[in-house]
């Protein structure tokens, strides 16, 4: 089982991201407090979930969070500020839709831009250890699954109703065949020939 806390005497919020290794559309990011004490025997890492899983989940965590966001930052952002730096905003974008304020931040990954003069833990793989990190991993790739699939109804033949945007064979072959959609990442290495020449 997860851990409901990182500080027993703080509002933490987790923070989490979806996206961030994706060739087209936006990253995702999310924020949420939840009670002390909070348990939940089945939640986890979204990427350790089913899709249904996560979906059900979401409900609880809207349900059950005492404050939660979700913010993107979109591919054109990402092309200017790089991913990392997007990552980062989308993170701090959340954190400031926050119906409270949060005194710790619980962020998952070994990397962060200070949000205000919030404090802040880095944890890697924070999704698979703290609830409101995981939390944040459900909410933000659920929403960021959805907006995919309404991308691919507007950009058919890539695949994003199941790759949702990540560099899948098929979706690299898409590219290559039909391609680029004004939502792909133009700064990210799209075709399979940059790969072997970066590679070399």
């Amino acid at each position: 089982m997860l851990l409901s806390s990182y500080s027993p005497d703080l509002v933490e919020a987790g923070c989490d991201e979806a996206g961030r290794g994706c060739l087209a559309g936006p990253v995702v990011a999310a924020a949420v407090i939840l009670p002390k004490e909070y348990e939940h025997p089945l939640l986890n890492d979204s990427k350790q979930l089913s899709k249904e899983e996560r979906l059900l989940f979401r409900e609880d965590i809207q349900r059950d969070a005492l404050a939660w966001a979700v913010a993107e930052v979109d591919h054109e952002e990402i092309d200017r500020i790089n991913i990392l730096n997007a990552s980062f905003k989308a993170m701090h974008l959340a954190i400031e839709k926050l119906s409270m304020l949060p005194a710790l931040l619980l962020i998952d990954g070994n990397r962060f831009n200070p949000y205000k003069e919030i404090p802040f833990q880095c944890i890697v793989k924070g999704d698979a250890t703290y609830l409101s990190i995981a939390a944040a991993s459900v909410l933000a790739k659920t929403y960021r699954d959805e907006k995919m699939h309404q991308l691919a109804l507007k950009y058919p033949g890539y695949g994003w109703e199941t790759n949702v945007g990540y560099p899948t064979e098929f979706h690299r072959n898409a590219i290559q065949e039909l391609g680029m959609t004004a939502v792909h990442r133009k700064s990210f290495r799209l075709f399979s020939e940059q790969l072997c020449l970066f590679e070399d």
